[in-house]
């Protein structure tokens, strides 16, 4: 398919997109600014713009607006907080009406890490000693792993507000390699990071004297009743570091509420297949079509597809 539709009104719809990411992305904007972005397809034919299909991107209490029809079809990463929307468990206190249109392949894992020279083996080992934990942790408040973070701290009897009575502190990072985290690791005035997007800080980590901190087998038997995968760490791309069970981070589900039209989900799916090689892939996890459509290490599913995607992706033999 063509990389641009025919007519001048597409140009149009065009240079708003790049205009709208532009703005959006403009690095001096803080996290949790207005760094998303909605699409809204609809008639623009009358005096007023009458929507018929919104995309979002945001944060994972999005769902809510999905799920009450303010929203149509949105992005989360990673696919656990779907499936804590889905079940009602976590930041969620009732079950949501959701469904899977499609699943961006990612692979990611969330650990933590501790400067090794601390003795400790365990967040047990920081609750007994009390001890001001100097954490690097994302300046995003809506950020994915600051509810794993609350979630997990909870499990050990404790929080960051009580890390704080201490003496301990919050190290603000933006993305996963910030330099402000990456000098901290360097000059010790990080103690530890509890974080994702490993691939592209875990290495200097370990080599700076960090090392990798255990999750017990009973907060990863309440963690999964939350919603949250137990995986090894020691598997694909990441088989050069130790052995080591970590928290599955992975998959961006694109998702629905289940009362969507079914056609509209189909013709999603469709889209997505005309469209596929002028889509941006993460490089060296996208294995094709067919992998957001099932269930594999890049796209965990815990959650139904939506009739209407399951129709089509059935249709290509892809289920």
């Amino acid at each position: 398919m063509a990389t641009l539709p025919t007519g001048a009104n597409f140009k149009r719809a065009q240079i708003l997109w790049e205009l709208g990411l532009h703005i959006a992305g403009n690095p001096q904007t803080k996290y949790g600014g207005n760094r998303d972005m909605c699409i809204t397809v609809g008639s623009g034919a009358g005096d007023e713009m009458k929507p018929w299909l919104r995309f979002s991107t945001g944060s994972a209490i999005m769902a809510h607006a999905v799920a009450r029809g303010d929203i149509d079809m949105a992005f989360v990463n990673p696919s656990a907080l779907l499936t804590q929307a889905y079940r009602g468990t976590g930041v969620f206190h009732a079950p949501l009406p959701l469904r899977i249109i499609a699943n961006y392949p990612s692979i990611d894992r969330f650990v933590i890490i501790m400067r090794a020279s601390l003795g400790f083996t365990s967040l047990h080992d920081v609750k007994k000693a009390r001890y001001p934990l100097q954490i690097s942790l994302r300046e995003d408040p809506t950020h994915s792993t600051l509810v794993l973070v609350d979630q997990l701290l909870a499990l050990y009897g404790m929080s960051l507000t009580e890390i704080k009575s201490w003496g301990g502190g919050v190290h603000p990072a933006g993305p996963p390699n910030d330099k402000r985290r990456m000098a901290g690791i360097r000059d010790g005035s990080i103690d530890a990071v509890f974080d994702e997007g490993i691939s592209i800080w875990i290495d200097e980590a370990l080599s700076q004297g960090m090392s990798l901190i255990n999750i017990e087998p009973e907060a990863f038997e309440h963690l999964g009743a939350i919603g949250w995968r137990k995986v090894k760490l020691s598997t694909g791309r990441f088989s050069h570091l130790p052995e080591y069970d970590c928290i599955d981070f992975s998959g961006w589900p694109l998702y629905a509420r289940a009362d969507l039209p079914e056609q509209v989900a189909y013709d999603v799916c469709a889209a997505i297949g005309a469209r596929h090689d002028n889509m941006t892939w993460e490089k060296g996890t996208h294995e094709g079509l067919a992998q957001i459509g099932r269930e594999t290490d890049a796209t965990p599913m815990d959650v139904p597809m939506h009739p209407g995607a399951e129709r089509w992706f059935r249709e290509q033999g892809i289920i």
